[in-house]
């Protein structure tokens, strides 16, 4: 490394100084070529830069970082992980995770997670490049080992709904997986990952209490429950509802005349009192089809993402809450005739 250094000082300091005896003189433009390649096999013998910390993770914490690929999974992990684990989503609140482009930020980002968790069931299809960037770190599939119910009509017929989180029930097999994601990860933490994890399920387990009864409160012949995106296929069938919708994911959310239509006709024959949209699409859909077939527009469910803190829906817990109070309100028997 030294005679390199020699040599570039030796051609930089003073390139018209005459060359000592018995050596020739360098052309300019040969000299300046020299200089360049000579100084790009110095920077080439440089050692390596250390790989850089995650942007989300806290340079000054030690505790291993996982990524989740969105908000709701995000909430669920730290509900397990307690005070053992750093715990960071990938999209922001109120992104729409369907279709996320990973920015070059969040591929740096991967480099410095000890551990990625995602939905699977082809919900974040743009998670695959994603985790390829990480190398060869760890990464967890939630809905793994669950029988998925199938989507019935439109462009994804036939494929997995990936919205298995929107049933409290099913959200169990996901802190499960937690469970054994993260003592695998942390193996001095297993005690209290299996503590935490069962205290999360018995809130679940209260939950889909909660809704059984809250839910029971709308007549069978209202419980068609019309919204923007098909994500409501588990808590449908969970608790003996119907479902209809614009689209049947967020990736495929383009508004045909077609799929207008056909929701406007079954709004109309079932009489169905209200309709509502996701938190992370555009809404106006909706509401032109609660206009045309004489129903109300209820509000914004949120399903993908959780709102902020002072929202509705700042958790998993929140949000199911939440959800089915504008459900009961909407559908209710105070919403008959309507």
């Amino acid at each position: 490394m030294g005679w390199l250094l020699s040599v570039l000082k030796a051609l930089t300091q003073n390139p018209h100084k005459t060359p000592p005896s018995g050596c020739a003189a360098l052309p300019a433009g040969f000299q300046g070529l020299l200089v360049a390649l000579l100084a790009g096999l110095l920077v080439g013998c440089r050692q390596p830069s250390p790989p850089r910390a995650s942007p989300l993770a806290n340079p000054s914490d030690a505790r291993p970082l996982v990524l989740t690929t969105f908000t709701v999974l995000a909430d669920m992990a730290r509900n397990v992980a307690g005070e053992r684990l750093q715990v960071r989503s990938i999209t922001r609140l109120g992104a729409e995770i369907h279709g996320y482009e990973p920015s070059p930020s969040d591929l740096e980002a991967a480099q410095g997670a000890d551990l990625i968790v995602r939905n699977g069931l082809g919900l974040e299809r743009w998670a695959d490049r994603f985790i390829q960037s990480a190398d060869n770190r760890a990464e967890v599939t939630l809905s793994e080992g669950m029988r998925p119910l199938l989507i019935e009509g439109d462009a994804y017929a036939g494929k997995p709904n990936p919205h298995a989180w929107m049933s409290p029930q099913r959200a169990q097999h996901y802190v499960n997986r937690l469970v054994q994601a993260f003592s695998a990860l942390d193996p001095a933490g297993a005690a209290t990952f299996r503590a935490n994890g069962e205290a999360y399920k018995r809130q679940l387990g209260q939950l889909d209490a909660d809704l059984r009864t809250a839910l029971a409160r709308v007549p069978p012949a209202q419980r068609l429950l019309v919204s923007c995106e098909g994500a409501f296929s588990y808590l449908a069938h969970d608790y003996g509802l119907e479902e209809a919708y614009l689209w049947p994911v967020n990736a495929e959310s383009q508004v045909t005349p077609r799929r207008m239509a056909r929701l406007i006709e079954t709004v109309r024959r079932r009489r169905v009192p209200t309709v509502f949209c996701e938190s992370t699409v555009n809404a106006n859909a909706q509401r032109e089809v609660a206009r045309a077939a004489g129903a109300r527009f209820g509000g914004t469910f949120y399903v993908d993402s959780l709102s902020d803190a002072s929202g509705p829906a700042p958790t998993l817990l929140k949000l199911q809450r939440h959800n089915v109070d504008l459900i009961v309100k909407g559908l209710g028997p105070s919403a008959a005739g309507r």
